[in-house]
């Protein structure tokens, strides 16, 4: 049985798609629409290296746009600056001076704690919010 090369496009863009299902990596299935277009450039009767040549400018180019996309788009908000994950998130610490390094020590629920500043912010002394937990150090925002 002699199989046509539009075939064995088509094949290996549904491995790929498979493969994608099964590992939940959204790049895989921009590699399977390569594996597409070398399927049409088969259809349309052109040569194996243009075949080759389709299928790796369209799939390198539908990964980069998605790495692009993803990565202009803002990530979800970590697990540990959510209320509901920790009942830190939210109260409020004093602090009376800053660190050279950026680092504040606070007393917080009968213990020391070390404080560091969200990102953005201006370090001054005063009441500030717990934002997140960052391993054991709080990240706090000026209220």
């Amino acid at each position: 049985m002699d199989m046509d090369a539009s075939n064995i496009w088509w094949l290996l863009a549904g491995f790929a798609v498979a493969a994608e299902l099964i590992t939940g990596t959204f790049y895989l299935l921009m590699l399977a629409i390569g594996l597409a277009a070398g399927a049409v450039a088969a259809h349309f009767g052109l040569s194996s290296s243009m075949q080759m040549a389709t299928a790796a400018v369209v799939g390198s180019v539908a990964v980069l746009a998605t790495y692009y996309v993803r990565r202009a788009r803002p990530g979800d908000p970590s697990p540990r600056s959510e209320r509901s994950v920790n009942l830190d998130v939210g109260e409020t610490v004093q602090i009376d001076a800053w660190s050279a390094d950026g680092t504040a020590q606070v007393r917080y629920r009968g213990a020391n704690w070390t404080a560091i500043l969200a990102p953005g912010t201006t370090p001054t002394p005063g009441s500030h919010r717990v934002v997140e937990l960052v391993g054991s150090r709080l990240l706090v925002e000026p209220l």
